[in-house]
């Protein structure tokens, strides 16, 4: 009997030039539920059908994508657990958080929280599904890995030690048929008064610390720290005082 499989995918956006592409971890939960269902995939968007970034994810070889038709103040989850319940789903495949929007990764646990479900967080690749069970590596850090194994239905999050996403053909993404589902959704009440701005580059920190392991990132952070080339300023002026503060700052590029 066939997998039912479905990826969750979102509009990315490239972390130099800012613009709208296919999201990394998205591809790669594309890409693995193409290998565990093949043609029998089903590709989920919720929000703008008339996105462009959609065509990218078809031209990996996908004859149709879904798109749940909300606007973006609308929350995500509870149209998709409306939708997922209405089908069989085996397994749901997600990135570990999005490129753009909150960015905050939580999809995966809402979702399976209001579904009952179980998630697998940062998988790299699922080996096989028989008898009710998935057979599941996780991530783990310094390239190992971890064999779990989990009863269907699941959300799993694919980590980048996934296998990357094929290359997208342009012909077979402009081919594929989108097809729309208006829905119902629930506006995100916290999101509305949220104010999106670009981020900011961080103040240079003074000193910097090079430590290896855990124990030498601990002693560095309760180490008293130790003046070198440094001036105790007692019988001068405030003025003075203030200046020579000043002078450290740029020179330490804290303040240009």
């Amino acid at each position: 009997m066939p997998l039912n499989i479905v990826s969750l995918v979102s509009v990315g956006r490239h972390p130099q030039s800012g613009r709208s592409r296919r999201a990394e971890q998205d591809g790669r939960a594309v890409e693995m539920g193409l290998k565990l269902a093949g043609q029998q995939l089903s590709v989920v968007h919720v929000g703008n059908p008339d996105e462009p970034v959609l065509r990218q994810y078809a031209g990996m070889g996908l004859s149709s994508l879904t798109v749940l038709k909300q606007a973006d103040r609308f929350d995500a989850v509870p149209v998709l657990q409306r939708y997922l319940e209405q089908k069989n789903i085996d397994i749901v495949l997600t990135g570990v958080r999005s490129e753009s929007g909150e960015s905050s990764g939580m999809v995966p646990y809402l979702l399976a929280h209001a579904l009952g479900w179980p998630v697998v967080a940062r998988v790299a690749d699922i080996v096989c599904v028989e008898k009710g069970e998935a057979q599941v590596l996780l991530a783990l850090p310094r390239g190992q890995r971890r064999a779990v194994r989990v009863a269907l239905p699941f959300i799993a999050s694919l980590d980048l030690a996934a296998p990357p996403a094929r290359q997208s053909a342009f012909g077979v993404g402009l081919r594929a048929k989108i097809e729309t589902i208006e829905s119902i959704g629930e506006v995100d009440q916290i999101r509305v008064d949220w104010q999106e701005a670009e981020a900011k580059p961080r103040a240079k920190r003074l000193k910097t610390v090079k430590a290896k392991t855990a124990a030498e990132r601990f002693k560095a952070a309760t180490a008293k720290p130790q003046g070198d080339a440094g001036k105790v300023l007692i019988n001068e002026t405030t003025q003075q005082k203030a200046q020579a503060i000043f002078d450290l700052l740029l020179e330490e590029k804290v303040i240009r």
